[in-house]
Protein backbone atom coordinates (compact mmCIF):
# COMPACT_ATOMS: atom_id res chain seq x y z
CA UNK A 1 0.00 0.00 0.00
CA UNK A 2 1.43 3.39 -0.95
CA UNK A 3 2.13 6.00 1.70
CA UNK A 4 -0.74 8.29 0.73
CA UNK A 5 -3.33 5.53 1.05
CA UNK A 6 -1.77 4.39 4.33
CA UNK A 7 -2.03 7.90 5.80
CA UNK A 8 -5.61 8.18 4.53
CA UNK A 9 -6.50 4.99 6.43
CA UNK A 10 -4.69 6.19 9.55
CA UNK A 11 -6.32 9.62 9.51
CA UNK A 12 -9.73 7.96 9.38
CA UNK A 13 -8.95 5.51 12.17
CA UNK A 14 -7.27 8.13 14.37
CA UNK A 15 -10.07 10.67 13.93
CA UNK A 16 -12.78 8.21 14.92
CA UNK A 17 -10.77 6.64 17.77
CA UNK A 18 -9.92 10.10 19.12
CA UNK A 19 -13.57 11.09 19.07
CA UNK A 20 -14.51 8.00 21.09
CA UNK A 21 -11.67 8.68 23.54
CA UNK A 22 -12.77 12.30 24.04
CA UNK A 23 -16.40 11.25 24.34
CA UNK A 24 -15.71 8.98 27.31
CA UNK A 25 -13.18 11.37 28.86
CA UNK A 26 -15.70 14.21 28.89
CA UNK A 27 -18.46 11.94 30.16
CA UNK A 28 -16.60 10.42 33.12
CA UNK A 29 -13.49 12.48 33.89
CA UNK A 30 -13.75 16.08 32.66
CA UNK A 31 -14.17 18.70 35.41
CA UNK A 32 -15.94 20.97 32.90
CA UNK A 33 -18.83 18.48 32.77
CA UNK A 34 -19.84 18.07 36.45
CA UNK A 35 -23.21 16.59 35.47
CA UNK A 36 -21.46 13.84 33.47
CA UNK A 37 -23.64 14.24 30.42
CA UNK A 38 -22.83 12.83 26.99
CA UNK A 39 -21.25 15.67 25.00
CA UNK A 40 -20.35 15.56 21.32
CA UNK A 41 -16.70 16.69 21.40
CA UNK A 42 -14.72 18.68 18.92
CA UNK A 43 -15.01 21.06 16.01
CA UNK A 44 -17.03 18.87 13.63
CA UNK A 45 -20.57 17.57 13.86
CA UNK A 46 -19.83 13.91 13.14
CA UNK A 47 -17.88 11.32 15.17
CA UNK A 48 -14.37 12.35 14.22
CA UNK A 49 -11.64 14.63 15.55
CA UNK A 50 -9.11 15.67 12.86
CA UNK A 51 -6.47 16.53 15.49
CA UNK A 52 -6.26 12.87 16.52
CA UNK A 53 -6.23 11.72 12.91
CA UNK A 54 -3.33 14.02 12.14
CA UNK A 55 -1.60 12.89 15.32
CA UNK A 56 -1.84 9.22 14.38
CA UNK A 57 -0.30 9.95 11.00
CA UNK A 58 2.59 11.74 12.72
CA UNK A 59 3.09 8.83 15.13
CA UNK A 60 3.18 6.40 12.22
CA UNK A 61 5.80 8.45 10.36
CA UNK A 62 7.95 8.90 13.48
CA UNK A 63 7.77 5.21 14.35
CA UNK A 64 9.17 4.39 10.93
CA UNK A 65 12.41 6.07 11.98
CA UNK A 66 13.12 3.41 14.62
CA UNK A 67 15.21 1.48 12.09
CA UNK A 68 17.92 4.10 12.50
CA UNK A 69 20.24 3.69 15.47
CA UNK A 70 20.82 7.19 16.77
CA UNK A 71 22.49 6.45 20.10
CA UNK A 72 23.62 2.85 19.67
CA UNK A 73 21.52 1.79 22.67
CA UNK A 74 18.04 0.35 22.24
CA UNK A 75 16.61 1.82 25.44
CA UNK A 76 18.00 5.28 24.66
CA UNK A 77 16.68 5.18 21.10
CA UNK A 78 13.23 4.22 22.34
CA UNK A 79 13.26 6.91 25.02
CA UNK A 80 14.27 9.47 22.41
CA UNK A 81 11.47 8.23 20.15
CA UNK A 82 8.85 8.62 22.90
CA UNK A 83 10.08 12.09 23.83
CA UNK A 84 9.95 13.11 20.17
CA UNK A 85 6.37 11.84 19.94
CA UNK A 86 5.36 13.75 23.06
CA UNK A 87 6.91 16.96 21.76
CA UNK A 88 5.47 16.62 18.27
CA UNK A 89 1.96 15.91 19.53
CA UNK A 90 2.16 18.86 21.92
CA UNK A 91 3.37 21.12 19.11
CA UNK A 92 0.51 19.96 16.87
CA UNK A 93 -1.98 20.69 19.65
CA UNK A 94 -0.47 24.14 20.22
CA UNK A 95 -0.48 25.06 16.52
CA UNK A 96 -4.10 23.93 16.13
CA UNK A 97 -5.15 25.82 19.26
CA UNK A 98 -3.34 29.05 18.42
CA UNK A 99 -4.68 29.06 14.84
CA UNK A 100 -8.22 28.63 16.10
CA UNK A 101 -7.80 31.53 18.52
CA UNK A 102 -5.83 33.93 16.34
CA UNK A 103 -7.48 33.22 12.99
CA UNK A 104 -10.98 31.91 13.73
CA UNK A 105 -11.35 33.69 17.11
CA UNK A 106 -12.63 30.43 18.61
CA UNK A 107 -11.27 28.50 21.58
CA UNK A 108 -11.97 24.80 21.19
CA UNK A 109 -10.47 23.73 24.54
CA UNK A 110 -9.18 25.51 27.62
CA UNK A 111 -6.46 24.33 30.01
CA UNK A 112 -6.32 27.67 31.86
CA UNK A 113 -7.01 25.97 35.19
CA UNK A 114 -4.28 23.36 34.70
CA UNK A 115 -0.81 23.78 36.19
CA UNK A 116 1.93 24.99 33.88
CA UNK A 117 -0.41 25.77 31.00
CA UNK A 118 0.63 28.01 28.12
CA UNK A 119 -2.18 30.32 26.96
CA UNK A 120 -4.67 27.66 28.04
CA UNK A 121 -3.77 25.68 24.90
CA UNK A 122 -1.23 23.16 26.18
CA UNK A 123 -0.20 21.99 29.64
CA UNK A 124 2.14 19.36 31.14
CA UNK A 125 -0.68 17.00 32.17
CA UNK A 126 -2.09 16.68 28.68
CA UNK A 127 1.37 16.60 27.11
CA UNK A 128 2.04 13.59 29.35
CA UNK A 129 -1.23 12.07 28.13
CA UNK A 130 0.01 12.50 24.55
CA UNK A 131 3.21 10.73 25.57
CA UNK A 132 1.25 7.81 27.00
CA UNK A 133 -0.82 7.54 23.82
CA UNK A 134 2.38 7.69 21.76
CA UNK A 135 3.93 4.89 23.83
CA UNK A 136 0.78 2.77 23.53
CA UNK A 137 0.84 3.21 19.77
CA UNK A 138 4.56 2.53 19.42
CA UNK A 139 4.63 -0.66 21.50
CA UNK A 140 1.13 -2.09 21.01
CA UNK A 141 -0.03 -0.97 17.58
CA UNK A 142 2.83 -0.06 15.26
CA UNK A 143 4.48 -3.51 15.18
CA UNK A 144 1.30 -4.95 13.65
CA UNK A 145 -0.03 -2.02 11.66
CA UNK A 146 1.55 -2.83 8.30
CA UNK A 147 -0.08 -6.27 8.20
CA UNK A 148 -3.40 -4.80 9.33
CA UNK A 149 -3.29 -2.06 6.70
CA UNK A 150 -2.35 -4.60 4.07
CA UNK A 151 -5.38 -6.71 4.97
CA UNK A 152 -7.67 -3.68 4.94
CA UNK A 153 -6.42 -2.62 1.52
CA UNK A 154 -7.60 -5.98 0.19
CA UNK A 155 -11.01 -5.58 1.78
CA UNK A 156 -13.22 -3.68 -0.66
CA UNK A 157 -15.94 -3.14 1.92
CA UNK A 158 -13.57 -1.26 4.19
CA UNK A 159 -12.26 0.76 1.25
CA UNK A 160 -15.87 1.77 0.57
CA UNK A 161 -16.21 2.87 4.21
CA UNK A 162 -13.07 4.99 3.90
CA UNK A 163 -14.40 6.66 0.75
CA UNK A 164 -17.73 7.28 2.43
CA UNK A 165 -15.95 8.73 5.45
CA UNK A 166 -14.05 11.30 3.41
CA UNK A 167 -17.17 12.29 1.49
CA UNK A 168 -19.19 12.89 4.65
CA UNK A 169 -16.18 14.38 6.46
CA UNK A 170 -15.67 17.05 3.80
CA UNK A 171 -19.35 18.02 3.90
CA UNK A 172 -19.16 18.18 7.70
CA UNK A 173 -15.99 20.27 7.52
CA UNK A 174 -17.65 22.83 5.24
CA UNK A 175 -20.71 22.98 7.49
CA UNK A 176 -18.60 23.43 10.63
CA UNK A 177 -16.48 26.08 8.92
CA UNK A 178 -19.64 28.05 8.14
CA UNK A 179 -20.63 27.95 11.82
CA UNK A 180 -17.18 29.13 12.85
CA UNK A 181 -17.34 31.94 10.28
CA UNK A 182 -20.49 33.24 12.01
CA UNK A 183 -18.76 33.00 15.38
CA UNK A 184 -15.72 34.83 14.02
CA UNK A 185 -17.88 37.66 12.73
CA UNK A 186 -19.47 37.96 16.18
CA UNK A 187 -16.07 37.78 17.89
CA UNK A 188 -14.62 40.50 15.65
CA UNK A 189 -17.61 42.75 16.27
CA UNK A 190 -17.52 42.34 20.07
CA UNK A 191 -13.77 41.86 20.50
CA UNK A 192 -14.04 38.49 22.26
CA UNK A 193 -12.85 34.93 21.81
CA UNK A 194 -15.77 32.55 21.41
CA UNK A 195 -15.64 29.47 23.61
CA UNK A 196 -16.91 26.73 21.33
CA UNK A 197 -17.97 24.30 24.04
CA UNK A 198 -19.69 27.05 26.04
CA UNK A 199 -21.92 27.80 23.06
CA UNK A 200 -22.78 24.12 22.74
CA UNK A 201 -23.62 23.95 26.44
CA UNK A 202 -25.70 27.11 26.29
CA UNK A 203 -27.81 25.75 23.43
CA UNK A 204 -28.22 22.45 25.27
CA UNK A 205 -29.40 24.18 28.46
CA UNK A 206 -31.70 26.46 26.47
CA UNK A 207 -33.43 23.48 24.87
CA UNK A 208 -33.62 21.60 28.18
CA UNK A 209 -35.32 24.58 29.88
CA UNK A 210 -37.75 24.82 26.97
CA UNK A 211 -38.58 21.12 27.30
CA UNK A 212 -37.32 20.42 23.80
CA UNK A 213 -35.26 17.55 22.52
CA UNK A 214 -31.53 17.90 23.00
CA UNK A 215 -29.53 16.86 19.96
CA UNK A 216 -26.32 14.99 20.66
CA UNK A 217 -24.86 15.08 17.15
CA UNK A 218 -26.33 18.40 15.97
CA UNK A 219 -25.25 20.29 19.07
CA UNK A 220 -25.73 23.72 17.44
CA UNK A 221 -29.28 23.05 16.25
CA UNK A 222 -31.68 25.63 17.70
CA UNK A 223 -34.96 27.36 16.96
CA UNK A 224 -33.37 30.78 17.41
CA UNK A 225 -30.44 32.30 15.48
CA UNK A 226 -26.93 31.36 16.55
CA UNK A 227 -26.06 35.01 17.17
CA UNK A 228 -28.65 35.18 19.96
CA UNK A 229 -26.98 32.29 21.74
CA UNK A 230 -23.62 33.96 21.23
CA UNK A 231 -24.86 37.14 22.85
CA UNK A 232 -26.23 35.24 25.84
CA UNK A 233 -23.08 33.13 26.16
CA UNK A 234 -20.92 36.26 25.92
CA UNK A 235 -22.56 37.60 29.08
CA UNK A 236 -21.50 34.38 30.81
CA UNK A 237 -17.94 34.80 29.59
CA UNK A 238 -17.81 38.36 30.92
CA UNK A 239 -19.13 37.27 34.32
CA UNK A 240 -16.57 34.48 34.40
CA UNK A 241 -13.79 36.93 33.65
CA UNK A 242 -14.95 39.18 36.47
CA UNK A 243 -14.91 36.26 38.92
CA UNK A 244 -11.34 35.40 37.88
CA UNK A 245 -10.26 38.97 38.57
Amino acid sequence: MNLFLTLAFLFFIGSVFGWVLELFFRKFFSSSNPEHKWINPGFCTGPWLPLYGSGLCILFLLSGLDRYELTGRLWADRLLMLLTMLICMTVIEYIAGILCIKVAKVRLWDYSNSWGNIQGIICPAFSLAWGVLGAAYYFLVHPYIQDALGWLSQNLAFSFVIGLFYGVFLVDLVHSAQLVAKMKAFADEHNVIVRYEDVKMHIRQFRERAGKRVWFIFAFYSDIPLVEHLKAARETWEERIERRK
